[in-house]
């Protein structure tokens, strides 16, 4: 079934979207998800979020393409259930990927939604820079939170090529994220 029609589901409110959603989505977001997640049980949680986000955000959304829109609700949502489950332990766990951009666009959260925006336009603008090669490591890192290994299987790079770009695209992001005024 094409995104636009499991789009048109949604909006009539026909339980048959999550189905076809599920059918189509389910290996994309299930992969998202594992990569956050290590359980099995945390994994279906996140999908079970995610299949009843993309149901309140249409509408009033009407993506095109559903892949980026249910890719940000997995992420978010298996993002929320591993802080949910870490929140009293400091273990670093699977998110330790997320600590390497750390010093790149700083510790703490931004309090104001404004200076938030700000710097997602900034980091867009900064991979916009970037080769489509070295912008699909970055984001197989960094949003995908694929692991090294995977990455470089995935490319034919060896395990020193990877961590190599990837330090390099980070300390360039630095230098970016401070040439655009973010203090870090």
């Amino acid at each position: 079934m094409e995104d636009k029609e499991i789009v048109a589901l949604f909006w009539a409110r026909a339980e048959s979207a999550i189905a076809e959603t599920a059918r189509k989505y389910g290996a994309y977001c299930r992969a998202i998800a594992a990569n956050i997640l290590p359980s099995p049980e945390d994994v279906e949680e996140c999908l079970s979020d995610t299949w009843l986000g993309a149901w309140n955000a249409m509408p009033p959304q009407r993506p095109a393409v559903l892949s980026p829109l249910l890719g940000r609700i997995a992420r978010n949502a298996a993002l929320t259930i591993w802080r949910r489950d870490h929140a009293q332990k400091r273990d670093g766990g699977n998110l330790a990927v997320l600590d390497e951009l750390g010093e790149c666009v700083g510790g703490g959260s931004l309090e104001e939604e404004l200076e938030r925006r700000r710097l997602g336009e900034a980091v867009r603008a900064f991979l916009d820079t970037l080769s489509p090669q070295q912008r699909r490591v970055f984001l197989r890192r960094y949003w995908y939170c694929d692991s090294l290994e995977d990455i470089a299987r995935r490319y034919g790079f060896s395990l020193s090529k990877v961590k190599s770009m990837l330090l390099r695209m980070r300390r360039k992001l630095r230098d970016y994220l401070t040439k655009e005024g973010f203090s870090l």
